[in-house]
């Protein structure tokens, strides 16, 4: 689907009482998530009197959070890099290259592109057994390319759940099952020296001769890899294969064969092809006599298994460009539920699709304050999200009335302006420049990765006017991350954007918040924390306990009684007087976080001034049910 297609009232819910509705988007490329894009009468927004924060005035150009997206595959599923080996997909990160795909008439072809995003989640899982033995563990939303197009894991053929799904015998498109990487054993090593030495050495292939000189000191002064065992080990095969082909191979346009003028190290790579089950011609060269060739036949998928079986050195020759991908088609055996929730991962790449485990694999993609539109606070929160896509004109025209007089204005106080949708609707950089132009000081707080993309702006603009970030990092524990914030950038991630907003000569403080009590709070993982966060350069730390607002808090309810169903009885205590967090709780917390920041040098000076102006006096303590505050919640 294209963006510039989906309109509303041509398929996709229209909201008739959404003031200024241009249309309704749905896109693959954020899967279950329904974006909203209206023409706002006013973005800036004044913040209620009393509301104890240190900012009268904000801008959120959304309204929901796409943060909370579907995701697909376990993190263990081996996905194919542009380099034509393979990578975990939970250790993938934004900027690798790796392979997608583009049709070509009637078929695909693979073509390198970059991870443009990388998500997690909770989910419940499913596991599609392949006839070939392959498993691949998904959610029921995410979608294969099967020979009669996409396909969700999950459907129905009835009913609301009605979509195309997989069904045993379903055949899948993709590239052949991937062979597991060679040790760099002995064996492996002598048999790569004994390929390479004996088909050109160091005469060639800067890749290959950096590996030769790596292995070469554990055989020391012997050369005695110089001989082709009479009965080879597997190790030994395929380092031999990966050494010839180095120096005497080539591949392209889907072919992958070896050229060599020694008849022994011929046959030798020919016996080895045999061995694991390559088909294979072998021929002689008619122009040069005493030459023989060693084609591989099979097409991209037996070129891709070679490769991944021997791990050739040479960058060049292992690239698959151009490959035709679809003779090799997969029959889905059985699709099961697992009967529990998993973390499972996501990207987004520039092709829309990657290669997972050898199948073609789609992209898939304030909680209160968005009642006011009849929407929920979970679910809707998560996958209806309005967008303002006037905000930076109409702020520019609001900034430019006489009564403007130019005070702070704080973003992502309700909502994330740095959500994941904001990389497609790039607003923040016409609202910064806003801002920045009519001499407004602003600061950001965020827990997305896309404000990487404007340091470079707020670097400039910080210039002209006091800019202050601020990244929300709550915690360090991936598994817990994984439930609580499904969808957002790891801590990992994040305190990379902390590292890269001080190198730009940002402020960038970081809240530590929401604390869960018995979850998060102990000395021990504050600690860490913060330790992290001196390391990253943080400017400075507050800690904010988790306060339960109406809406968040029945959200929240729901998720403690499932994942945590003995802590729900001392929550209600806690949080029996309204949406705040006891007065002895936060005591008590604050007597254990205060000697940490110290030790680790990040206790404020005297309070929180997002303006970089001189400290202020911090706000007063909240009652024990203070009014509302707009705060960007992690839950």
């Amino acid at each position: 689907m294209r963006w510039d297609r989906q309109r509303a009232g041509e398929g996709e819910p229209a909201l008739p009482g959404l003031e200024g509705l241009v249309r309704s988007v749905r896109s693959p490329e954020f899967d279950g998530v329904t974006f909203h894009e209206v023409n706002a009468r006013s973005v800036l927004n004044k913040v209620p009197a009393g509301s104890g924060v240190p900012f009268g005035w904000t801008v959120n150009p959304y309204r929901g959070c796409s943060h909370a997206c579907t995701y697909c595959l376990e993190g263990g599923t081996q996905i194919l890099l542009a380099d034509g080996r393979t990578r975990a997909l939970s250790e993938l990160k934004a900027g690798d290259e790796i392979y997608g795909t583009r049709g070509h008439g009637a078929a695909r072809r693979l073509v390198p592109t970059r991870v443009l995003a990388h998500w997690t989640t909770l989910r419940d899982a499913y596991r599609v057994t392949l006839e070939d033995g392959t498993r691949l563990v998904a959610s029921g939303d995410h979608r294969f390319l099967t020979s009669k197009g996409w396909k969700h894991v999950t459907g129905s053929k009835l009913g609301a759940a009605q979509r195309p799904h997989l069904t045993p015998g379903t055949e899948l498109i993709g590239v052949g099952r991937f062979a597991p990487t060679p040790d760099e054993t002995l064996g492996y090593r002598a048999g790569y020296l004994c390929g390479m030495l004996r088909s050109g050495g160091f005469a060639a292939e800067p890749d290959a001769a950096a590996r030769a000189v790596e292995y070469l000191p554990d055989f020391g002064a012997s050369v005695g890899f110089l001989k082709v065992p009479s009965d080879p080990d597997a190790h030994w095969r395929r380092g031999f294969l990966a050494g010839v082909f180095d120096l005497a191979g080539s591949h392209g346009r889907g072919v992958l064969s070896v050229a060599h003028d020694e008849p022994e190290i011929a046959d030798a790579f020919a016996a080895a092809l045999t061995a694991f089950g390559f088909a294979h011609h072998l021929d002689e060269v008619p122009k040069f006599p005493a030459r023989q060739e060693v084609r591989l036949l099979g097409g991209a998928a037996e070129v891709l298994r070679f490769l991944h079986l021997s791990n050739p050195a040479v960058g060049w020759k292992r690239s698959l460009d151009g490959s035709v991908i679809g003779a090799s088609r997969r029959l889905v055996e059985a699709i099961e539920p697992l009967g529990l929730q998993l973390p499972l991962f996501d990207i987004t790449t520039g092709t829309g699709d990657f290669i997972a485990d050898g199948m073609v694999s789609h992209n898939c993609f304030a909680r209160n304050t968005h009642t006011y539109l009849d929407f929920d606070a979970g679910h809707d929160f998560d996958t209806q999200v309005v967008v303002k896509i006037n905000a930076p004109q109409v702020l520019a025209a609001q900034l430019k009335r006489p009564s403007w007089r130019r005070e702070h204005v704080a973003m992502g106080t309700n909502t994330d302006p740095y959500q994941r949708a904001e990389g497609r609707y790039r607003l923040m950089p016409g609202i910064i420049t806003a801002l920045a132009r009519s001499g407004t000081p602003l600061s950001i707080l965020t827990k997305g990765t896309v404000l990487s993309r404007d340091l470079p702006l707020l670097q400039d603009v910080a210039r002209d006017v006091p800019v202050s970030l601020a990244v929300s990092i709550a915690l360090l524990d991936r598994e817990l991350q994984h439930r609580l914030e499904p969808g957002t950038p790891s801590p990992q991630a994040r305190l990379e954007l902390v590292r890269k907003a001080r190198e730009a000569g940002l402020p960038c403080s970081v809240l530590v918040a929401p604390v869960l009590p018995w979850l998060t709070d102990s000395a021990e993982a504050l600690d860490a924390l913060f330790a992290r966060l001196a390391e990253a350069g943080a400017s400075s730390v507050t800690v904010i306990p988790l306060h339960l607002r109406p809406g968040a808090r029945e959200w929240f309810g729901r998720w403690l009684a499932g994942a945590y169903p003995a802590l729900v009885p001392r929550y209600r205590e806690l949080y029996a007087k309204g949406s705040y967090v006891q007065k002895a709780y936060r005591e008590r917390l604050g007597e254990r976080v205060a000697p940490l920041l110290r030790r680790h040098g990040l206790a404020p000076k005297t309070g929180y001034d997002p303006r970089g102006q001189e400290p202020q006096p911090p706000p007063p303590a909240p009652p024990d049910d203070p009014p509302a505050v707009e705060q960007l919640r992690l839950l």
